[in-house]
């Protein structure tokens, strides 16, 4: 039967209902490993093959990854999407992104489109307010594949991709007193974030390793608003006992700073000396030139990606085991922390 037979043909042959006969080749657990051989044997005498059209329109997969980010205009976050893309146009696989804008609700509103699979499977940063997780929870109890980079929600049985945020946080704080500086004050966006406390842990210890109080006047918890942020910072280098020294956990918030010193008569980094985490390629560029701590956001990408695939490509002998993997940040010194 050199042209194949239609999956009924098959069934009749073997005297099994059509239905019985499609979950045995697809290795449904319903079914005995007896019943799949004969199956199988009797497909391949028949030359049966399945079609493979129907059978991804059957298995619902539609070959895209949903990565959902906080935001948009942060370069760390475009040059995790480039690292996905690269590694999932490769295999055959696009991306669906959605950006929840740091809003819970509509991050809750994302993950329950994605339920009704919209996607295959999901890298994932978390919004600054995410403190509730019953949405995720519910997206890994579903089995649907998903990965956290950057923000991540160590509850969740899943691989998580990290910077060394502590390590980081604390190699710049030490960075800015070893130039001088006795005042350091730490920028953050919110108390939530997993990266925010390990970034304030870093900056803590780095403090306290001088034989420092930490000062929590010195923490200043800023918000999504330029504006707002510009403001509290500018009241902040007013203070009688301004810093004279800033670690900033995201690059807008060392943007705002500079904003900020312009409205005052200080001047970096004579009066304050600047050190943010940042993936700004313009970073170079400002002036004065601003010393980052760079993360490896391509290749954090790249990884999610590979991981996730090989999930989607071998599920049964691929598991996202729940860990945490580390992919060091590195810091580039440039004037904005020039001693004087």
């Amino acid at each position: 039967m050199a042209g194949g037979i239609s999956l009924k043909e098959l069934a009749a042959e073997l005297k099994l209902a059509p239905s019985t006969v499609s979950r045995a080749l697809n290795d449904s657990y319903e079914i005995s490993e007896a019943t799949k051989k004969k199956v199988i044997s009797m497909a391949e005498k028949l030359n049966y093959h399945a079609n493979p059209f129907a059978r991804s329109l059957r298995e619902n997969k539609s070959k895209t990854i949903a990565v959902i980010i906080p935001e948009r205009i942060n370069n760390f976050f475009a040059q995790v999407m480039d690292g996905i893309e690269e590694i999932a146009q490769d295999q055959g696989y696009h991306l669906l992104i959605y950006n929840t804008h740091e809003d819970i609700e509509r991050e809750r509103k994302i993950v329950n489109l994605l339920l009704n699979g919209r996607a295959d499977a999901i890298a994932m940063s978390v919004t600054s307010q995410t403190s509730d997780i019953s949405h995720l929870k519910k997206l890994h109890d579903r089995g649907l594949p998903v990965i956290f980079f950057d923000r991540i929600r160590a509850e969740i049985p899943t691989t998580k991709f990290i910077t060394n945020d502590y390590d980081s946080a604390f190699e710049g704080t030490k960075h800015l007193i070893q130039q001088g500086c006795k005042k350091v004050a730490l920028l953050m966006l919110s108390k939530d974030l997993s990266i925010s406390k390990e970034r304030q842990r870093g900056y803590n210890d780095a403090i306290r390793s001088e034989g420092w109080e930490v000062d929590p006047a010195l923490t200043l918890y800023c918000s999504h608003e330029e504006e707002s942020n510009v403001r509290l910072i500018e009241e902040l280098l007013n203070a009688p006992n301004r810093p004279d020294g800033i670690l900033a956990s995201v690059e807008k918030l060392a943007f705002a700073t500079y904003m900020a010193v312009r409205k005052t008569n200080l001047s970096i980094p004579r009066d304050l000396k600047v050190i943010s985490f940042s993936n700004a390629s313009i970073a170079g560029l400002l002036n004065p030139s601003l010393t980052t701590i760079t993360q490896p956001a391509f290749s954090i990408g790249n990884e999610c990606a590979k991981l996730l695939i090989k999930k989607l490509t071998k599920p049964k002998h691929y598991d996202l085991v729940d860990q945490v993997i580390t992919i060091p940040s590195k810091i580039t010194i440039r004037e904005s922390t020039m001693a004087n």
